[in-house]
C-alpha cells in the first residue's frame, strides 16, 4: 500500500462534495466518496450493465467485475477471495448470517455481546435468542469506555456459542483488543464475531492476524457506496447450510450466502474506493487523523464534557461530548447552521449510552477522517466554545 506524503488539499481535490461550504464531521454515519467512486459506478452503468452468466460481452464484463471485487475485498480484509460475502449493508448481513450460524444451536445456548456495540451487532442476536430460546449476556465496559476483558471472560461458559464485539466504538471511538477477545472466545469454544464498520476508514483490517471467525463492515463508511461486506472463515462457511434459492450457485464459497443479484454498480464503486485508500496508505491516514484528534482534544473549551478516552491512545478520532446547558439537539443544530456537520443522539449505540447515563439525550458526535483539515477542527472548536 502506498505511503506517499500526505497532502490534505490534494486529497480534498479528489472529492467534489468537499467543495461545499460545509465541514463534514459526520463520517461515522457515512463518509463522502471520491469522484473516482462516482465515476466507477457511472461507468459500469454506461458500459457494462448486465447480469452474470450471459453469453455476451457486457455479461462477461460484469462477471469479471464480480471476480475483481472479491479479490479487492480479500486484499482489504486479508483473507481468501472465497471467504468474502457481499450484502446490502452490515446489519442485513448480520441478521442473515447470525441465523445461518445458529441453525443447530439449542435452547439455553448463550450469546455474548458487549456494551460497546452498535445495535447492528446486538439486535440480530437478541431476535435470534427470542426465536430459539437462547440467552444473551452483556459484557461490561469500564468507566473510560474500554471493554472490561475480565468481565467478558466471566460471561463465558461451556454454552457460549458466539462472542460479538466491535473493533472500534461508533459512539466514543474506543478500540477493542481484537486478538484478546478472539482468544477468549475460542477458549470457550465460541465464535469470534467482529463488527469493523466504524473501524473501516481508520486503519487496516487483518482477519488472519486478528484470529476472528466472522467480520462485518460497510464500504460506505470507508469512502465507498452503500454496501455491506463480510468475511467468514472458510472452514466455518463450509459447515453452514445457507438460506438460498435452489438454482443459486454454491461456488465461490462466499456466494452461497449472497441472496439475489448483487448490486454490480456498487461493486464497481467498492473497488474504486479500496483503490483510493490504497493510493494514500494507512500510515499516512492514521498519522493525519491522530494529529487532528490530538488538536481537537487539546482545544476542547471549558464547559464541555468528553465521553471516552482523553488522549488518542487506544481510540480513533471519533468524539462524543456534551456542552453544559445546551441540549444535544440544539448543540448539533447550531453547529450545523454554522457549517459543521455533526451528529447527536445515541447513534444506535444504546448500551454505551445507558452505561454513560446518557440514554435520554445521548451526546454530540464529531468524527474526524483523513479528508478533514486543521482549519476545520479549529473552526469546530471555536463554534463549540460559542454555544
Amino acid at each position: 500500500m502506498s505511503t506517499v506524503a500526505f497532502d490534505v488539499q490534494a486529497i480534498r481535490a479528489r472529492f467534489s462534495a468537499l467543495r461545499q461550504p460545509l465541514a463534514f464531521f459526520d463520517g461515522p454515519g457515512g463518509t463522502q466518496v471520491p469522484d473516482s467512486v462516482i465515476d466507477a459506478v457511472a461507468a459500469y452503468y454506461r458500459d457494462s450493465n448486465a447480469n452474470v452468466s450471459g453469453p455476451y460481452e457486457t455479461s462477461r464484463r460484469t462477471e469479471a467485475l464480480v471476480s475483481q471485487s472479491r479479490l479487492t475485498a480479500a486484499d482489504f480484509l486479508r483473507c481468501a477471495p472465497e471467504e468474502t460475502i457481499f450484502g446490502a449493508n452490515m446489519t442485513t448481513l448480520n441478521f442473515a448470517l447470525s441465523r445461518t450460524a445458529a441453525r443447530d444451536w439449542k435452547a439455553g445456548d448463550e450469546i455474548v455481546v458487549t456494551k460497546l456495540d452498535h445495535d447492528g451487532n446486538v439486535s440480530p442476536w437478541l431476535e435470534l435468542a427470542h426465536d430459539k430460546d437462547l440467552r444473551v449476556v452483556l459484557a461490561d465496559i469500564h468507566e473510560d469506555t474500554t471493554l472490561d476483558l475480565d468481565d467478558l471472560e466471566r460471561t463465558l461458559s461451556d454454552r457460549t456459542r458466539v462472542v460479538a464485539f466491535p473493533v472500534a466504538s461508533n459512539a466514543v471511538g474506543t478500540l477493542t483488543d481484537v486478538k484478546r477477545v478472539a482468544e477468549l472466545a475460542h477458549s470457550a469454544g465460541a465464535l469470534a464475531w467482529a463488527d469493523a464498520v466504524h473501524y473501516g476508514p481508520h486503519g487496516p483490517i487483518d482477519v488472519a492476524d486478528w484470529g476472528v471467525d466472522v467480520l462485518v463492515c460497510s464500504p460506505y463508511k470507508y469512502f465507498g457506496p452503500h454496501l455491506g461486506l463480510a468475511f467468514g472463515r472458510a472452514e466455518l462457511l463450509e459447515s453452514w447450510r445457507p438460506y438460498k434459492v435452489r438454482p443459486a450457485a454454491d461456488e465461490p464459497l462466499g456466494h452461497r450466502f449472497e441472496t439475489g443479484t448483487l448490486p454490480h454498480e456498487l461493486l464497481a464503486g467498492f473497488v474504486a474506493a479500496v483503490e483510493y485508500v490504497e493510493s494514500i496508505g494507512w500510515d499516512a491516514i492514521r498519522a493525519h487523523e491522530r494529529e487532528l484528534g490530538e488538536r481537537f482534544l487539546a482545544g476542547l473549551p471549558d464547559g464541555v464534557t468528553l465521553y471516552g478516552l482523553p488522549t488518542m491512545d487506544g481510540r480513533v478520532a471519533t468524539f462524543a461530548f456534551n456542552v453544559d446547558g445546551v441540549s444535544t439537539r440544539e448543540a448539533a443544530t447550531r453547529l450545523g447552521d454554522a457549517g459543521y456537520a455533526v451528529w447527536h443522539g445515541n447513534y444506535y449505540a444504546l448500551e454505551v449510552m445507558k452505561r454513560l447515563g446518557l440514554e435520554d439525550e445521548g451526546a454530540v458526535r464529531a468524527g474526524i477522517v483523513h479528508y478533514n483539515t486543521a482549519e476545520e477542527v479549529d473552526g469546530l472548536l471555536a463554534t463549540i466554545a460559542s454555544l
